[in-house]
């Protein structure tokens, strides 16, 4: 019987610590998230959590509140595009980087996670925003139902268009990005999936704007958006995919408006 090389099996060891290790934080994000969501809507909540809930409840202190809106948002995105993520870095660990490929895939995949990192600092100047003008409202911090209903036509009319189609086909068959675009090394391997990252934020920046309309802080809202994203890359190909979502989100904004 022939061994793995050496180098060949350190590399999947460093991919499976990678992927263990990649589940445990989006884990430890979804215990947190679901830890505030019970202190805002109890308006208790002891140590870290009851301490960010109240300096999110205070959008007059925009220095605070941005600091304990930006820590939840990064938890939040955390959360939601692990799982999304870790797929991605199967295609790219495929590509062959040699022994380090376990740890270039690593690597690739925090390149993707710091692309939703900058959309977490915008998506908490945004709630302060719409916080500050009295647009949220509750204590999930959800707009109020026409405008709710506003947003899911547009995230659903969004589903319909072109425009998605074309970053979900990116997102859905990443290894023509990842042969064209590929560069070598831990530095190019990070570059790589911030790159790549950008597609997927062009597929899902409306879903993400849909935690407005559902309740910032709302568990429930995060789940279904982070079921919908996955099941977009999973699923099997077809135009249902992402258009059968869009179909209910403008039927349910049109009941809310």
């Amino acid at each position: 019987m022939r061994s793995e090389p050496r180098g060949a099996s350190f590399a999947e060891l460093q991919l499976r610590l990678a992927v263990g290790g990649l589940l445990a934080v989006a884990a430890a994000a979804w215990w947190f998230l679901v830890t505030m969501d019970a202190a805002m809507v109890s308006m208790r909540g002891d140590g870290v959590a009851g301490r960010l809930m109240m300096l999110m409840m205070t959008p007059g202190a925009p220095g605070p509140y941005l600091a304990a809106s930006a820590g939840m948002w990064l938890a939040m995105m955390i959360a939601m595009m692990v799982p999304a993520a870790l797929p991605l870095m199967l295609v790219f660990r495929g590509l062959d980087r040699g022994p380090r490929g376990g740890a270039d895939a690593l690597l690739f995949v925090l390149g993707y996670l710091a692309t939703w990192s900058a959309v977490a600092l915008l998506g908490a100047g945004a709630q302060w925003w719409l916080h500050a003008d009295g647009l949220l409202h509750g204590h999930r911090l959800a707009t109020a139902t026409p405008l709710a209903g506003g947003l899911l036509i547009v995230a659903g009319l969004w589903q319909l268009s072109p425009m998605k189609a074309a970053c979900l086909a990116h997102c859905r068959g990443p290894l023509g990005f990842l042969l064209r675009h590929a560069r070598p090394g831990r530095l190019g391997a990070f570059a790589m999936g911030a790159h790549h990252g950008l597609y997927c934020l062009g597929c899902c920046w409306m879903l993400m704007v849909l935690m407005f309309a559902g309740g910032v802080m709302s568990v429930v809202t995060m789940a279904l958006i982070a079921a919908l994203i996955l099941a977009e890359r999973l699923l099997p190909a077809g135009p249902w995919v992402a258009k059968a979502p869009g179909v209910v989100m403008i039927v349910l904004g049109g009941v809310l408006l």
